[in-house]
């Protein structure tokens, strides 16, 4: 049976799917294969982990996660989930800066396509690598760290580089956090006070539709400091902001959602969704996603405001974020601090087809940078110009996969 993504919009064009037990096996696979694409937790929307070759997951390697307290690193197997690899430092007392929404994505895969989590301090999630261990077209086994200039492509790396097995992290001291979730305030409210709104808290994200009068949530997450002794400090929540009224957590989705206040670890508390349940909407899904210079966002939400009955129809819900600028070279939050607005569509393929040209040519004034996981319909000669590093990253990939190994459809549409 052939392989398919989460959601089941793609089918695999791979002729098997392997799954070695060793750092060795990989190796030998890599060496003896004309083509090999690592296969995640497939959680990508389109072809980016395809392969006319064999597709390999490193999710069963015989690797462990180990903390360096004198650097604050942390190095764990790049197979593992965001949830796995919290929880692992999290019993080691240390913790990471940020998650995204969903704790079920693997760290090599979400890392390699720009994915995040939010706030206007916290960076894309691949900013936290400080060095990637990979096997690389020939089979051979090599680190790359942020001393290398090699290093800002292959962070976010797109699988055009090889088959990442560990995946070395920043980490900070384990701390506390807590959620609190407001409902339904005004479109008109957010835009006028969206720059106070997505600064309020530690992590911010909304969701919304496009055509609604309301906003759904405003969903706060934040840091929480404790006293000498270990107590939380608690700071005074109000009930209402921006007209918005704060929900009881009795009424989230018990089990599937993470919890709201009380304060608790932050590998329990920044994600949205809990690692043993469905994300999102189970996979009954497609998704897009565009980064905006955050300066603009509000003009940004508000054009696509203007085709909120053509998108709705179609929409699950959106999730508006923001994100730090880095520079690293494939990130869509390259050089820039950003607003994101992602789609979570339903699973109606033609006619979110369709829409994307118009949905880009929208955002077309603020130059929007798609997240390269999700779906787009940006050809190369744009992509070009809002990645200025492309075909250097592209170049680099060549220059160290002369044959091709990691080639696919995607990666050859944008080096056309």
């Amino acid at each position: 049976m052939a392989e398919r993504n989460w959601s089941e919009n793609i089918e695999y064009r791979s002729s098997g799917l392997r799954s070695p037990s060793t750092v060795t096996e990989l190796q030998e696979i890599v060496s003896s294969s004309a083509k090999v694409k690592a296969l995640g937790t497939r959680h990508s929307f389109n072809r980016v982990a395809d392969t006319e070759g064999i597709q390999v997951s490193t999710a069963s390697l015989d690797l462990a996660a180990s903390v360096d307290t004198a650097t604050m690193t942390a190095t764990v197997p790049g197979g593992w989930t965001y949830a796995e690899v919290s929880t692992a430092l999290q019993s080691q007392g240390v913790a990471l800066r940020n998650l995204g929404s969903l704790p079920h994505i693997s760290l090599a895969g979400g890392t390699a396509t720009g994915t995040h989590g939010s706030g206007n301090t916290n960076q894309v999630l691949a900013a936290e690598i400080a060095a990637v261990e990979l096997v690389t077209a020939d089979g051979s086994l090599a680190t790359f760290d942020r001393s290398m200039s090699e290093f800002g492509a292959i962070a976010v790396g797109l699988g055009a580089f090889g088959i990442i097995t560990r995946v070395t992290l920043d980490v900070v001291p384990t701390y506390l956090a807590r959620q609190d979730l407001y409902k339904d305030t005004t479109w008109d409210v957010v835009l006028e006070n969206l720059e106070d709104i997505m600064a309020s808290a530690y992590s911010v994200n909304l969701h919304a539709d496009f055509s609604a009068t309301n906003v759904r949530t405003i969903w706060q997450k934040d840091r929480v400091e404790t006293n000498p002794d270990g107590v939380p400090i608690v700071s005074h929540v109000p009930d209402v902001r921006w007209g918005a009224t704060r929900l009881d957590a009795e009424e989230l989705d018990a089990g599937r959602t993470t919890t709201l206040a009380p304060e608790g670890p932050w590998n329990l508390r920044l994600a949205h969704f809990t690692p043993e349940s469905s994300p999102s909407v189970g996979g009954d899904e497609l998704q897009s996603e565009y980064f905006v210079d955050r300066a603009h966002g509000a003009n940004a939400l508000d054009a696509l405001r203007g085709m909120g009955d053509r998108i709705d129809p179609h929409l699950w819900g959106a999730e508006i974020r923001t994100v730090a600028a880095d520079t690293l070279w494939l990130s869509p939050a390259a050089g820039r601090e950003c607003l994101t607005i992602g789609f979570t569509w339903k699973k109606h393929p033609e006619e979110v087809k369709a829409l994307l040209p118009d949905i880009e040519a929208t955002l077309d004034p603020y130059a929007p940078t798609p997240h390269w996981g999700k779906l787009f319909a940006f050809e190369r000669d744009y992509l070009v110009d809002v990645f200025p590093r492309l075909d250097d990253a592209l170049d680099l990939a060549a220059s160290m996969d002369p044959t091709g190994k990691w080639m696919n459809s995607y990666l050859a549409k944008l080096a056309v």
